[in-house]
């Protein structure tokens, strides 16, 4: 079933100026979490390219989804292909004044090649004709489009990723450059990949998103093998369906992970020639895991790319880079923890024998997009992931073992309990579970909104922060289509919880509050 029904919604947050969002200023998240409902809007961490904003009650993630003034107005960041926050805001209307004419909309884009891509979206999904035009500093280049168009536009930047960062705005509006330390950093940052996946660092590719390193993946399925196409295993990640529904050929989506649908797969590849197949190791959020061996064996017979999303399993846990082409990993994610920075990146299989194809195609299409501050911060962060990771993992494991035994928990999603076997073949040695888990609680239609209220840490979106992190995560990426979500074992009763570095006895205390006053 397709989810292109969802409506597109990216939100405007009230522009203030960065001096008035450092409302947590020095507030320690691991022990002063941003939880109660006077904390909303207020960003996660405290930082003005902070990527999560704090919704902490069970009714205002509903009200902001339906785009309720009150809520709107209170949020002082967000998700950055989700909301576009101040400083990309006052980008966009600069360039507005700058190019446009009554009635005009413009969002600006790291490159003319982007503003190029988008240009052409707008044309096929609407039939109107944008307008391209160089901003002049920091590399950005505006997209003019007639309001009508606007939807459209934001759905472009939204489901491709290959956004202007909040750092990119500020220097353009400012007129500077990049930190003189960039290519230091996003060169350490590939060797550091590299080191953590056994790949050459000339075989990492860095994005300004984990979305943007998989549009990139889908370019090159669909350069080098024209005409075919894409095939979902799993549950996806939102976005990445959407990209595949409206860019492209089509898509083949087999939304469960279990031998049936692993077998439905297996058939259309031995029987249709594909560009390539997409799949989460695990998948988010229901955290199960594939069998990546026979899906490999498949697609290799088949010709098809093969791309696995290793996000939530994570460079220290999991060894996904054998099985196929090439592994994508959310860099704003575990890797960073801070929650300050959006990045992504692509990894080859050096082994691969579509190796060489791609290699061709990324040294004509590759384009360095990931802005420089934004490496500089991101190679600052990543310094200790290994040990940050390693204390997640325990962390993780204790809550998912606590909560999997609570007379208030329905389910626990966790890849202990969901695909072990799949998960443990391809679990480094000394790795863990990773740092994610989804909890549905008893009667959640009554109890749900209850339990997210009184959880006494952080609330918002995003995962792999250094600080424990809960979302309701249905009703923020599928409000439009719950019950399609349902129906693929979704439920809207769902607790996303990204842990974090706090001790896991307090952990425990946190949530059993919660739990057992239902």
């Amino acid at each position: 079933m397709s989810t292109t029904s969802s409506k597109t919604s990216i939100k405007r947050l009230r522009r203030r100026d960065c001096r008035t969002m450092t409302t947590t200023k020095h507030r320690n998240l691991l022990t002063d979490p941003l939880w109660r409902a006077e904390d909303l809007g207020k960003p996660i961490p405290d930082s003005p390219d902070a990527v999560s904003v704090a919704l902490p009650t069970w009714d205002q993630v509903v009200g902001y989804e339906e785009g309720r003034t009150e809520i709107l107005e209170a949020l002082s960041s967000g998700y950055p292909r989700f909301c576009v926050r101040p400083s990309v805001q006052e980008l966009f209307d600069t360039c507005v004044d700058r190019f446009g004419r009554s009635g005009d909309v413009a969002f600006a884009f790291p490159s003319e090649t982007v503003a190029q891509r988008c240009s052409a979206y707008i044309e096929r999904h609407t039939g109107a004709q944008a307008r391209i035009e160089h901003y002049g500093d920091a590399g950005v280049v505006a997209v003019i489009a007639p309001e009508e168009s606007g939807e459209t536009l934001k759905a472009f930047w939204q489901h491709t990723g290959e956004i202007v960062s909040s750092r990119r705005s500020r220097a353009a509006i400012q007129g500077t450059t990049s930190d003189v330390d960039a290519p230091d950093a996003d060169r350490e940052i590939r060797e550091r990949i590299a080191l953590w996946t056994g790949a050459l660092a000339d075989d990492v590719f860095l994005y300004p998103s984990g979305m943007a390193a998989l549009a990139e993946a889908q370019r090159m399925m669909h350069a080098i093998r024209p005409q075919r196409k894409s095939v979902q295993l799993g549950f996806p990640y939102v976005d990445l369906l959407k990209l595949q529904e409206k860019i492209g050929p089509g898509v083949h989506f087999f939304p469960a992970i279990d031998e049936q649908s692993l077998g439905r797969a297996i058939e259309l590849l031995n029987t249709e020639e594909v560009c390539g197949l997409f799949t989460e190791f695990p998948g988010n959020p229901l955290l199960r895991c594939p069998d990546v061996e026979a899906l490999g064996a498949a697609i290799r017979r088949n010709g098809g790319l093969f791309v696995i999303d290793e996000t939530i399993g994570s460079f220290e846990n999991v060894d996904c880079l054998p099985a196929c082409d090439m592994i994508m990993t959310s860099l704003t994610k575990f890797v960073s923890g801070v929650g300050d920075v959006i990045a992504g990146s692509l990894v080859l299989n050096s082994e691969s024998a579509n190796y060489d194809e791609m290699r061709a195609y990324l040294s004509t299409h590759f384009e360095p997009l990931l802005w420089g501050d934004d490496a500089v911060a991101l190679a600052k962060n990543s310094r200790d992931y290994p040990e940050r990771m390693a204390a997640i993992n325990k962390n993780t494991e204790a809550l998912a073992d606590h909560l999997y035994g609570h007379s208030a928990v329905e389910t626990v999603m966790y890849p202990k309990y969901a695909h072990a076997a799949a998960y443990e073949r391809l679990m480094k040695p000394g790795g863990g579970y990773g740092g994610l888990l989804s909890v549905v609680t008893k009667d959640g239609a009554r109890t749900a909104p209850s339990f997210y209220d009184r959880l006494r840490v952080s609330k918002g979106p995003s995962l792999g922060t250094n600080y424990t992190l809960a979302c309701p995560f249905t009703l923020l990426a599928h409000f439009n289509e719950l019950e399609w979500a349902e129906s693929l074992g979704v439920s809207r009763w769902l607790v996303r919880v990204s842990a974090g570095l706090e001790p896991a006895e307090d952990l425990i205390q946190r949530f059993d509050e919660a739990l057992n006053r239902n």
